[in-house]
């Protein structure tokens, strides 16, 4: 599509000060769609073009967000292939039945999924899995793991770095921390997947995109470092805080009909 400004340029300014933000928080616990999505509906874009333009903007940031992890040695690829090649292959499906699947009933259980994800990690406390252990990743449940999130993702996508988190820490011998890094490492490899099939459709806007995502990539490298150097005590609060929003925010959409 063409590269001309379709939005004005404070609404553009408004639109990267909320994607640095988003970045900030998702990069530590997910949900950085929450700030993300509405705000590009609210800037007059339709909504065919904010589920693309949301792909290419999150894909920034949760790359430079896995990259981090990754340098601190608290995400390793080699213990995650399957999980990594079927997350790819299920948001490349959930992205092209998008058009197509009617998530009516998906939507009204989502606030009740996420809002269960608040209350484990709320009640269940955490894995006391020491941050340095080694212990060996079953590869049983990577790939049903890595079709569904990533499926979800190219579907829909809010509450996909919480499920990506929760679900890890229940399945694999893993703390909070790491849990993060793999949450992430999983939502850019669905991002991206995803946003092929977006890109092959156009329904990407780039400028806007791209300037959202620079600024995404700079609070998602910020809020990844504050997370791995404030560890489970700080990324506990947020995570719960960002899950109990998440869930407000989708039982008013959905249960509710607002916007």
């Amino acid at each position: 599509m063409p590269f001309d400004l379709s939005v004005t340029p404070l609404t553009l300014a408004v639109l990267a000060g909320v994607a640095f933000l988003a970045g900030f928080i998702d990069a530590i616990a997910g949900g950085g769609g929450l700030l993300t999505t509405p705000a590009l509906l609210t800037a007059g874009l339709p909504p065919h073009l904010v589920l693309g333009t949301n792909k290419l903007s999150s894909t920034f940031g949760s790359g430079i967000a896995s990259v981090t992890y990754y340098r601190r040695k608290l995400f390793n690829p080699q213990q995650w292939q399957h999980a990594l090649v079927c997350t790819g292959i299920g948001a490349l499906l959930g992205a092209v039945v998008a058009h197509y699947l009617p998530a009516e009933w998906l939507n009204k259980m989502l606030p009740v999924v996420v809002f269960a994800c608040g209350l484990y990690l709320l009640f269940g406390g955490t894995p006391k899995a020491p941050l340095d252990s080694n212990a060996p990743i079953r590869k049983t449940w990577q790939a049903p793991q890595g079709l569904g999130l990533g499926f979800y993702d190219g579907v829909a996508g809010p509450g996909t770095g919480a499920f990506w988190t929760v679900s890890t820490l229940l399945l694999y011998p893993i703390d909070l921390v790491k849990a993060s890094g793999v949450a992430r490492s999983m939502n850019f490899v669905s991002n991206v997947a995803a946003l092929v099939v977006f890109i092959c459709s156009g329904q990407v806007d780039w400028v806007i995109g791209a300037t959202m995502g620079l600024c995404m990539m700079a609070g998602a490298f910020l809020g990844a470092r504050t997370a791995i150097n404030g560890g489970a005590a700080f990324i506990r609060p947020v995570f719960i805080t960002v899950v109990l929003a998440l869930t407000v925010r989708l039982a008013w959409q959905h249960w509710f009909g607002q916007a």
